[in-house]
């Protein structure tokens, strides 16, 4: 039975791994997971997703997402976005953006998917991360950000 909860706690190298395969930029992910709300998908005692988002007064940010490749495509990124609106929502929030790669074609139409619409797009941001990205043939560049009203 899969169940999605906040995370507590000190972030295991396994959590760990999991968070860096949507943002492979360490010192990133180290600091918005200390000041963001973590939400994890579990299969049992297993973390199969997990999602980070900054709770912000009047739009949130959903940060991070990330399902276990085993996982993927049994509905459970979308599970962790709807519990992520409704603990911003339940925050005070009005909107929620999320940002994503311009070679992310899976994770562009999911977001699209679950309600978020395009909204601006944050050129060569990918730019600035350690080693170059590739993904769908492409290399990752700018930053696509979505935005949707709670």
């Amino acid at each position: 039975m899969m169940k999605i909860q906040p995370f507590t706690g000190a972030i295991t190298e396994d959590l760990m791994d999991l968070l860096l395969t949507a943002d492979p930029d360490r010192a990133a992910v180290d600091a918005y997971t200390a000041e963001g709300l973590l939400l994890v998908a579990l299969d049992g005692d297993d973390t199969v997703g997990v999602a980070v988002v900054l709770l912000q007064a009047t739009d949130s940010e959903l940060k991070n997402l990330a399902v276990r490749q085993s996982h993927q495509g049994r509905g459970i990124a979308k599970r962790l976005i709807a519990e992520a609106k409704r603990a911003a929502r339940a925050n005070g929030a009005s909107s929620m953006s999320v940002g994503t790669g311009n070679s992310s074609l899976g994770q562009l139409a999911l977001y699209q998917k679950c309600g978020f619409r395009m909204h601006h797009i944050i050129p060569d941001f990918f730019l600035s991360y350690p080693e170059p990205i590739f993904e769908n043939g492409m290399q990752c560049l700018d930053m696509v950000v979505l935005k949707t009203a709670l």
